[in-house]
């Protein structure tokens, strides 16, 4: 379908029918590419189902090309569709040709050092000159690096990378140390444009020099986080020497291009890149251990890697003692955690984290979607019934025809719902409430516990939270779902 959709969009940008539709190798997003030819003619097709995603993507690219920046050109967008098509700039990347060029043993190769340099430069025109013209009404899914975004980006780790390698933590201590750290975070300068996601597999290299995509994730945020991005990022596994040059390279360009003290940037820096690395581990966990793709897997040791270094240098002294002793247990060589992780990396095999015979029991997790029309469903275990959520204040697309007959399974009802700010308002409150029970019934031996979501018909509504709120807890380890939507029984 989403080829379809391309090679009409293709059609009618280039006055010709695509002689070829070729689909290029997929990434960490959920977004699908395909490289279309005909006439002569070459361009980059994209579906990709988040519309507000592809929003931010077009408005983004358009006001870089627009002011000059090495970026693609939006060549057509068909919204509603959710297709849109781009200058093809080819297939290299940075990351790509590092990979190649490095030898074992060998030192930095220098035409790969200029061409980080050059990519350097463009960055604060990305941040500042850029950033001052930047819609960022249409940044999702915030328009800002804030305590909210920290807040996300610290559970990921916690929940996809810690708990699904069965790494142990206190949770309130820690939930006490992330809100102390985002406070710390919060103290730098946030009016810049923030990349999100700069890092070497993200720049082209094309007639030799670097061109930049995957912006879509921009927001308001602090110079030091692209940064952080880009000389900490895992299996590019910069030399400390190199990382070191390149930061003075870029601390002289900002200060002499736009008159910016270096200390004062310092002083933040590693906040941010602990930050980053800690997401960048949260990513691998959702990506390989949840989702099963497990080429993911093999960057979890660099990421462990360059924790270790900001450790053993003291660049982590923000007086956080559980995220440290945390961080302890999975950079530690001889410790059980870290063999464990670099195994589970060396042999990128599907990873199942399995609690054994002295673990905690298994944890039950019945979630249900029901209809006020009737009744709130009973608790059969004798546990006291658990959480009870009324979805009935959200937008209902039961009132539409179109969707009357569907549920909250089918995608154009997800699509409906997904696309409304108050559903995802609701959800993350749920999350919250839930994630905190499930993770303190799993320390203290519980087995069951029960949460409920209702709605009028008991069809739309009430249907797709339960379904998101099972995908979310079944990736945790001791706990089993039981999912019923019991109007549809």
């Amino acid at each position: 379908m989403a080829e379809e959709k391309l090679a009409r969009l293709f059609t009618s940008w280039s006055g010709t029918q695509p002689a070829s539709i070729e689909k290029l190798p997929g990434s960490g997003s959920n977004r699908v590419y395909f490289r279309l030819r005909g006439s002569g003619l070459s361009a980059i097709g994209a579906w990709n189902d988040d519309i507000r995603e592809n929003d931010a993507f077009v408005s983004f690219t358009r006001h870089f090309h627009k002011n000059g920046f090495p970026v693609a050109e939006v060549l057509s967008y068909n919204c509603e569709n959710r297709v849109y098509l781009i200058t093809d700039l080819g297939d290299t990347t940075l990351y790509q040709l590092l990979s190649v060029a490095r030898a074992p043993n060998a030192s930095f190769p220098s035409e790969i050092l200029d061409l980080y340099k050059k990519a350097l430069q463009w960055l604060p025109e990305f941040q500042i000159t850029a950033g001052a013209g930047i819609d960022y009404a249409k940044c999702y899914p915030r328009n800002a690096f804030d305590r909210q975004s920290m807040v996300w980006d610290l559970n990921y780790f916690k929940y996809y990378f810690l708990k699904l390698a069965g790494v142990p933590y206190d949770e309130q201590a820690l939930e006490d140390d992330f809100q102390k750290f985002c406070g710390l975070l919060l103290e730098a300068r946030s009016e810049y444009f923030l990349y999100r996601d700069f890092q070497s597999r993200n720049i082209m290299i094309f007639e030799g020099q670097p061109w930049f995509i995957d912006y879509q994730g921009g927001r308001k945020g602090a110079l030091q986080y692209d940064v952080a991005s880009l000389l900490f990022d895992g299996k590019a596994d910069l030399p400390p020497q190199v990382r070191t040059e390149l930061l003075n390279f870029y601390l002289e360009h900002l200060s002499s291009r736009f008159n910016l003290k270096p200390e004062i940037f310092l002083k933040s820096y590693p906040a941010f890149i602990l930050i980053r690395i800690l997401q960048a581990l949260g990513a691998y966990g959702f990506r390989g251990f949840y989702e099963k793709k497990t080429h993911f897997l093999q960057s979890i040791p660099f990421a462990l890697n360059n924790l270790r270094f900001l450790r053993t240098s003291n660049q982590l002294d923000f007086g956080l003692d559980s995220l440290m002793r945390v961080i302890d247990l999975i950079v530690d060589e001889n410790g059980i955690y870290c063999k464990q992780l670099i195994k589970i990396a060396e042999d990128n095999k599907e990873f199942i984290f399995k609690p054994t015979e002295s673990a905690t029991p298994v944890l039950i997790v019945r979630i249900n979607s029901f209809s006020y029309k009737k009744a709130i469903p009973g608790d059969q275990t004798g546990n006291g019934g658990g959480f009870v959520f009324d979805c009935r204040a959200l937008p209902n697309p039961g009132r539409f025809e179109q969707y009357m007959e569907k549920t909250g399974k089918d995608l154009d009802v997800i699509h409906f719902l997904q696309e409304e700010l108050s559903v995802k308002s609701f959800l993350d409150n749920v999350f919250s409430l839930v994630d905190q029970s499930v993770s303190t019934y799993t320390s203290r031996g519980f087995e069951n516990l029960m949460v409920s979501f209702g709605c009028t018909g008991g069809r739309h509504r009430s249907v797709y939270c339960a379904e998101q709120l099972a995908r979310r807890i079944q990736a945790y380890p001791q706990v089993k779902v039981v999912l019923r939507h019991i109007e549809q029984e």
